[in-house]
């Protein structure tokens, strides 16, 4: 970082903040829209299908405390009492306004974080950010749920809209790296997220292993991420080691995890001015481990020691780069080169 006309931490906060949110309501956005068109395509108990979309999110403790009441006459697949149906879960993930990682909730904060900002971002930049939110906010108040997949369509196309003009009309100086660390850091939690729920909790019983309801699974995990067209022309036929492999390791797809990290550790190098191979902030160190930890641990390994430990402990190390930038660029506290390690982040 240019140590003369530093960013202003304000600025920085709320612009990275900006990014993070709308990539978390266009994520939450992708898996309610896929799972709309699962529960179409699956036989059983379509509560299994709800209840991913919670764990995804990792507010399940929220949720319960808001819906522990389950739904009547609904059960799971189990007999128990269901709580996860598709208006809970919507209601949670989409409208709740007291849940902070809802769609709503993104959307009001990304604009008010815009807002601080409109001497820094580009005029096409806020009138998007504005108009996807007074969007969200016309259709918390439209009954009935048939126009639900056009509206979550609607808004991934403006997500991805909004960061088009912001490439466009940004000058890609400080501010500019600091909207992309937060859209990367933020996408490779959540790619991390799906997978980990879908691997583990979506997955078939053995006797479906090999049908077309085995594919039907994989198929979902993929088109969350709008990868399956890029992964059939990458490996071809579905299979459970390949996809892991292109939603972690792969170097080219915008939402593998490799690719997400290697674009933000850039970013955060063009912040600080730093020398690739060394650190100055903790931030840079952090990242530059997890980044090194993609680039040299092959699939088998990860799969041999347990594909959910390794997703957990790399949320984990994400959470801890976000705790560090705010403690390097927000915050204001000096550099240190302290081999501490810093807690887990929560939602913002």
């Amino acid at each position: 970082m240019d140590e003369t006309r530093p960013l202003l931490s304000r600025v920085a906060d709320a612009v990275y903040w900006m990014a993070r949110y709308i990539e978390r309501a266009e994520n939450v956005a992708r898996y309610i829209g896929v799972n709309l068109n699962l529960q179409l395509d699956l036989p059983g108990d379509p509560s299994q299908h709800w209840q991913s979309l919670i764990d995804t999110s990792g507010d399940g403790a929220d949720f319960l405390k808001r819906y522990g009441e389950p739904s009547e006459g609904a059960l799971t697949a189990n007999g128990a009492p269901g709580f996860a149906t598709q208006a809970t879960v919507v209601d949670f993930l989409t409208f709740d306004t007291e849940n902070p990682n809802s769609i709503f909730s993104c959307m009001r904060s990304a604009r008010e974080n815009a807002r601080s900002v409109r001497e820094t971002i580009s005029s096409e930049m806020w009138e998007q950010v504005n108009d996807m939110y007074l969007h969200m906010a016309s259709r918390k108040l439209a009954p009935g749920a048939e126009w639900l997949p056009e509206f979550f369509r609607q808004l991934r196309m403006s997500s991805h809209l909004f960061q088009g003009i912001t490439d466009a009309t940004m000058t890609h100086n400080e501010a500019w790296h600091f909207v992309r660390l937060g859209r990367k850091l933020e996408r490779a939690d959540k790619t991390s997220r799906i997978l980990d729920v879908k691997y583990f909790m979506l997955l078939p019983s053995l006797s479906d292993v090999g049908t077309p309801y085995d594919d039907i699974h994989w198929s979902a995990v993929l088109k969350s991420v709008s990868g399956l067209e890029m992964y059939r022309k990458k490996y071809g036929r579905l299979e459970p080691r390949d996809i892991v492999n292109f939603l972690v390791m792969d170097r080219d797809f915008p939402r593998a995890i490799h690719y997400c990290i290697t674009r933000a550790d850039a970013s955060l190098r063009a912040i600080t001015g730093t020398e690739p191979g060394t650190f100055h902030y903790p931030s840079e160190r952090l990242m530059g481990l997890l980044r090194s930890d993609l680039d040299f641990t092959p699939v088998d390994q990860i799969l041999n020691n347990g594909l959910h430990g390794y997703l957990d402990a790399l949320q984990q190390k994400v959470n801890e780069i976000d705790n560090a930038l705010l403690s390097d660029f927000v915050d204001k506290r000096p550099p240190t080169q302290s081999q501490s390690q810093t807690s887990s982040a929560v939602s913002r």
